[in-house]
């Protein structure tokens, strides 16, 4: 789930005189030996003065270093945070594992429907359950049981920020997931001066939730964002922000408040569009003793659900791998322990038996949500190395954003005077901006990347378009 993409000014950095000098080189390249000066010529302009930059650039074939700024400090890395808990999902689970959700028969005429965090589950999927439920001769339901308790912990991280938590980047994780624990609104600007039109995509939904629209359309020249939020304890939505006269609408999400409620209304509405009443529905917070199976459907292979997780930056993506480590730990799971504590311990196990320093991050979630991780550049760099060698090398990298292509890097790297080949995750909150990743260098070889920004007061687009002026100054390399 995105915001509205900033357009970025990339600046292409001038060669300095002594380097052009060099009559064998081409007018543009960079030598190794002069990188580091022209980056620190970038990270130490005055407006980065009361900001810190945490940087490693590699070669991906060795650990040689050719430029090292706080490398082995920590720093906050946003949703450079995925690239971790996506590694430790594909060691430890295979890029073939799904998810099952199941609906057993019960006494009396109940259906128990047994959640295990599917994030892809949307109306084709319960419509499938529906549709094999009357094959099996269902009629009708007299209870619809909901077993959310496959997760065990809260569906919010309390290390999370109150405003994240009321986004649909911030949903709630648990068992039963249904259209990503969000409801989906349409923002579209009107004539100057205006309010958007702030639609629901599903339209019923208008009537059970009042709108609060403190948002406006603006001209051409004027900046664009959306804040959205709701009430705790109503149903309210705020929305926020403003869109330029005749833009694209966009998409924007709000957090539903009892995602396993959500599930079970949504699932009662599938049963009842095949002719299948139910008297009664209800959320199960503890496992029961289950009897047959009557229908299931399962989740893309782990390979997808990680390209999700990090070509678009899914939080709640990210968060369910978390969890499921945390299922599928060596150790004997503990009834009633935290799933995402237990996954934070295994990915930090799964990790360093891949060889990363289990000293150089601490991780508070999967996402990069809160601001209580810490990584260093050590970690990423390591960690996109040790994987690049791994046997899910290709669905690791694949899974990455393409510079000027796709995901979060779509709109960024596509407008530049040599094309950028790169595969690199983004990362980006109030005061962070980061980028890890793989480069293909023309005329050096392959490199392994990480950039963070932090403890900064400029805009994220300044912010960005530094650290891709970075980029743009490997990609010049060559071998002199």
């Amino acid at each position: 789930m995105q915001g509205i993409a900033l357009s970025l000014l990339v600046l292409i950095l001038g060669r300095p005189s002594t380097v052009a000098a060099q009559t064998s080189a081409v007018a543009g390249d960079i030598c190794p030996a002069d990188l580091g000066a022209q980056v620190d010529a970038i990270a130490n302009r005055p407006e980065f003065s009361r900001s810190r930059w945490g940087i490693l650039i590699q070669p991906l074939s060795s650990t040689t270093t050719l430029y090292s700024r706080d490398a082995t400090k920590y720093f906050i890395p946003a949703s450079n945070a995925k690239l971790l808990t996506t590694a430790a999902a594909l060691q430890k689970l295979g890029a073939d594992f799904r998810i099952k959700t199941s609906v057993y028969s019960g006494e009396n005429g109940s259906l128990y429907v047994a959640g295990r965090g599917d994030p892809s589950i949307a109306e084709a999927q319960l419509k499938s359950l529906a549709q094999q439920l009357k094959q099996r001769g269902i009629s009708q339901v007299n209870q619809l049981i909901g077993d959310d308790s496959y997760f065990q912990g809260s569906a919010v991280n309390p290390n999370w920020e109150w405003e994240d938590a009321q986004a649909g980047y911030g949903a709630p994780i648990n068992s039963l997931i249904f259209n990503q624990n969000a409801i989906d609104l349409l923002l579209s600007p009107q004539a100057l001066g205006q309010p958007l039109k702030v639609t629901f995509v599903e339209a019923k939904l208008a009537n059970q939730w009042q709108l609060q629209n403190n948002t406006v359309t603006v001209a051409q020249n004027e900046s664009e964002f959306i804040e959205i939020g709701r009430e705790l304890d109503r149903p309210i939505i705020r929305v926020g922000g403003q869109l330029k006269v005749g833009a694209e609408p966009e998409s924007a999400y709000v957090a539903v408040v009892n995602p396993a409620n959500n599930f079970l209304q949504y699932f009662q509405q599938a049963l009842a569009a095949e002719g299948i009443p139910v008297k009664q529905a209800l959320v199960a917070s503890a496992s029961r003793n289950l009897n047959q199976e009557l229908a299931t459907v399962e989740s893309p292979p782990l390979a997808e659900l990680v390209r999700e997780t990090n070509r678009e930056s899914n939080n709640l993506y990210a968060e369910v791998l978390l969890r499921l480590l945390g299922k599928v730990t060596d150790k004997m799971p503990v009834p009633q322990e935290n799933t995402g504590e237990s996954g934070l311990k295994e990915l930090k196990t799964v990790l360093t038996q891949l060889g990363v320093n289990p000293n150089s991050y601490i991780l508070a979630d999967g996402s990069g949500l809160s601001r209580h991780n810490l990584i260093s550049p050590e970690a990423l760099v390591q960690t996109l190395r040790l994987m690049a060698n791994s046997p899910a090398a290709s669905i690791y990298r694949q899974s990455l954003p393409i510079a000027g292509e796709s995901g979060t890097l779509k709109n960024r790297f596509n407008i530049t005077p040599n094309r950028v080949i790169m595969q690199a995750k983004t990362g980006t909150m109030s005061g962070v901006s980061a980028l890890s990743g793989y480069i293909e260098v023309p005329n050096y070889e392959p490199l392994v990347f990480s950039i963070i920004v932090n403890q900064s007061d400029l805009s994220t687009a300044k912010m960005r378009s530094a650290t891709d002026e970075i980029v743009l100054l490997l990609n010049r390399l060559r071998r002199c």
